[in-house]
């Protein structure tokens, strides 16, 4: 309710200072924030508290505080952060898929904790990989900048090799690239600019980062659930579940 309030607040001064975008951010939020409560709802799985409460701190924190308030141009490893969470996240769901099917007795079948966590870091690079796929697109279609450029110093590429030879020519030190436009206009640029390719592996690296985390812990909770219960506050379980 605390976070409602906040982007209720946010969205009122979106819609006064004309931002359409920020305050289609906000309504977005607020729908977003109403699905962990939905899925409980109408389906039979229960959300750990944990999990639900780290859920909707990541939501804010992704569309509130990193595109509404620039949180991602403000601090360095925001986004960073935020992927990293995303990885660990995602695993949880895909372990948990599994997790229950291999503990219930209308589906059960035995698959071994190995198997159980690849699935999950498996599910989880997936996740990451469709997401930039969606900022791929959102770019490229809506002009959208989400994947963010960077400015870089050296060119590595066989397209600058005069004989057309599968063999790199390096560019290094770069300190200037002047763009022309066709009214004529120069656009000076401190270094090259690389479109979105090294935030897209910065993301899913990271992505991978969190994945292996969770996988870990879920791989120590498969083998000692008791001892290992850390993972249990990330993983969707069945209301009524027959625990095997």
């Amino acid at each position: 309710m605390i976070l409602a309030v906040i982007v209720v607040a946010t969205m009122v001064r979106q819609f006064f200072l004309g931002n359409l975008e920020g305050l289609f951010m906000c309504l977005l939020t607020l729908i977003l924030f109403m699905i962990p409560k939905t899925v409980e709802k109408t389906t039979k799985i229960q959300l750990p508290m944990t999990l639900e409460m780290v859920v909707l701190l990541f939501i804010f924190a992704a569309e509130i505080l990193g595109e509404i308030h620039n949180f991602y141009g403000l601090f360095r490893y925001w986004d960073m952060s935020l992927h990293v969470l995303n990885g660990f996240l995602a695993a949880a769901i895909g372990f948990s898929m599994i997790d229950i099917l291999n503990r219930e007795d209308r589906f059960y079948i035995q698959m071994s904790p190995v198997f159980v966590t690849m699935v999950a870091f498996c599910f989880s690079m997936t996740i990451g990989v469709l997401w930039e796929f969606f900022e791929f697109g959102m770019d490229i279609f809506f002009n959208m900048d989400m994947q963010k450029d960077a400015l870089i110093q050296k060119i590595v590429s066989v397209k600058l090799n005069p004989a057309g030879q599968n063999n790199p020519v390096i560019l290094e030190h770069i300190k200037t690239t002047k763009v022309l436009l066709d009214n004529g206009r120069t656009v000076t640029l401190h270094g090259y600019l690389d479109i979105g390719l090294i935030d897209t592996m910065k993301d899913l690296a990271v992505n991978f980062v969190g994945a292996v985390i969770f996988s870990v812990f879920g791989y120590l909770y498969l083998k000692n659930r008791d001892k290992h219960h850390f993972a249990a506050r990330f993983i969707p379980q069945l209301k009524q579940s027959r625990r095997k």
